[in-house]
């Protein structure tokens, strides 16, 4: 019989919930197909309370308190995914109920999982039955009922545990995703796992072994019956911001990214916050984060090329194979190198972007060689890398093409014998009229850097892409669906016609005075539908030279250049 816990129970309970969920990892992730079929809750959950578990073992907690304190703050840095949010925010809440004691009565931790359950809720954009809130929310309540009769804190906790399982059978009725795939949710199953790990620890049982890859005790989601398509947003990104002040308002951060993704997760204490959302800009998210304090650990992943890992049976790469698929290139480098054209002339020029058309405008106007990448794709310095050595010059230029492009391609100057030149472009338009400015029989490399340079500030670069999610952002008010339109990367305007946004895009091009003006359609718009768009800037700057060109780019339905 318990009938308080101490700082050090809470410790050992911490540690044995973290033994537990990682002996079932894998079976946890062979579940995991909410809200996208990425096959990783086991590993994120197992990671992230792994993380407090470091922690913890460099201190001897004086009070629960401490405990407490040390484990939510370890979980909010080390949270992995949208489930290691999630329980993190279980945790910061459950500290949060604790606060002062020394120790715990049942009535007491029973509450604070009540205020766990409630912080997780509120930090969640737009909460889903059938997962892990529904699971911790009614084991919580269970535990609260129990307390009013129980003084014995592990008869409470293992009602609790009760009623949690109870909750988690019927997830898969209350979630159609679950229920299409035949599973209960993961993210509820390892929740539970950890609590009966603590639960083993009030009893005075030996520490689980963690051997790795268990069978699934409660079967394994048919990953091949979820579709890709049905990912709408691809790329699964986590990252942590240190506050610039700890009063810091985080509400219209929230309400962008609600704008350019979903399964938003933000978790904070005075200090830092940490931000989980399923986007296909991840690096809009983060230069938008920056607006709140300094970033300062970031992690991307693909979740459809997961996703079809999982359904071909293939291992899934993820973050946590960095190390080894670096290791894998340098030693791949070190035996074989890629090739280095020798140089045949004085100046090569490679462009970055995506999309057929403008990989065929700048092969048009005199580039080498064209990286594939942009927004949502960054390419690494290796990929750029291997494109500045393929190119026989003694001297390439650069085009990263995108803000985020830059410093990556900055990294080559110092990796190869070649001279490399990056013309600091952040929009493709940029980079389009900076090969137009290219002398290629000027006499030096800073001749042709000057012009390229220079060239960059007469170009103005709208960009047209779509909202995902209803929110106020900048004094709009978004509503799912809309088109938005970014001028300059800042948000323009929004309307749920795209004819009207062009009509106001042509407006500015007016009031800017605008001469040359290009439309760059993506792979989403058809042709037809770009001559109307012509058609508009057309009749509103009748002294312009309106060109349309088929770009072929993702993401965005229209790259506007205005000269």
């Amino acid at each position: 019989m318990t009938e308080q816990i101490t700082g050090a129970l809470f410790k050992q309970m911490i540690l044995h919930g973290a033994a537990a969920i990682t002996a079932q990892k894998q079976a946890i992730n062979d579940l995991n197909v909410f809200p996208v079929p990425d096959g990783d809750t086991g590993t994120n959950m197992s990671m992230t309370i792994g993380a407090a578990v470091t922690e913890l073992k460099k201190t001897e907690p004086a009070s629960l308190t401490q405990a407490a304190d040390l484990t939510a703050s370890a979980l909010l840095r080390g949270a992995r995914g949208n489930s290691g949010v999630i329980l993190s925010l279980l945790f910061r809440g459950l500290s949060k109920g604790l606060k002062g004691k020394e120790t715990a009565s049942a009535a007491d931790f029973a509450a604070a999982m009540q205020q766990g359950v409630s912080s997780a809720y509120k930090a969640v954009m737009k909460p889903a039955e059938g997962t892990v809130l529904t699971v911790s929310r009614l084991a919580a309540k269970r535990a609260v009922e129990a307390a009013g009769a129980e003084p014995d804190v592990e008869t409470v906790l293992d009602e609790s545990i009760k009623e949690g399982f109870e909750a988690l059978a019927q997830t898969v009725e209350m979630n159609p995703v679950l229920k299409k795939a035949g599973v209960v949710d993961a993210g509820g199953k390892g929740y539970l796992l950890i609590l009966e790990g603590m639960l083993a620890a009030m009893r005075g049982e030996p520490l689980p072994e963690t051997a790795e890859d268990q069978p699934a005790q409660s079967g394994k989601a048919d990953f091949a019956a979820m579709s890709v398509e049905d990912i709408t947003f691809a790329f699964d990104t986590v990252f942590i911001v240190r506050k610039s002040a700890p009063d810091v308002s985080l509400e219209p951060f929230r309400a962008y990214l609600n704008s350019i993704g979903d399964s938003l997760v933000i978790g904070e204490d005075d200090e830092a916050f940490k931000v989980h959302v399923h986007t296909n800009i991840p690096g809009a998210a983060l230069t938008e984060s920056q607006k709140y304090g300094t970033l300062e650990l970031a992690k991307i992943e693909n979740m459809r090329t997961q996703a079809e890992d999982l359904a071909a049976g293939r291992h899934v790469q993820s973050t946590d194979d960095l190390e080894a698929v670096e290791a894998a290139l340098e030693s791949e480098s070190a035996q074989e190198g890629h090739t280095v054209a020798a140089p045949e002339k004085k100046y090569g020029f490679l462009a970055v972007c995506a999309g057929e058309g403008l990989k065929a405008v700048f092969k048009d106007l005199g580039a080498d060689a064209v990286v594939s990448g942009g927004q949502t794709m960054n390419p690494s310095t290796e990929s750029i890398l291997e494109g500045v050595d393929a190119i026989p010059a003694e001297t390439v230029f650069v085009l990263p093409n995108n803000g985020n492009i830059i410093m990556a391609a900055q990294q080559c100057q110092a990796l190869t014998e070649k001279n490399v030149v990056v013309v600091p472009s952040k929009t493709v338009p940029q980079g389009i009229t900076a090969m137009m400015n290219v002398d290629f029989e000027a006499p030096s490399a800073e001749d042709i850097t000057a012009a390229m340079t220079e060239s960059l500030s007469s170009v103005t670069t709208a960009q047209i892409t779509y909202a995902a999610r209803d929110s106020e952002f900048d004094g709009f008010d978004i509503k799912a669906g809309d088109y938005l339109a970014l001028d300059e990367g800042k948000l323009f305007g929004t309307d749920a016609s795209l004819d009207a946004l062009l009509r106001r895009l042509a407006a500015a091009a007016v009031e800017k005075e605008s001469s040359f003006i290009s439309l760059y359609f993506g792979e989403d718009v058809a042709e037809e539908d770009a001559q109307k768009a012509r058609q508009i800037f057309e009749q509103a700057c009748p002294e312009a030279e309106v060109a349309v060109l088929a770009g072929g780019q993702p993401v965005y339905y229209y790259i506007i250049s205005m000269e």
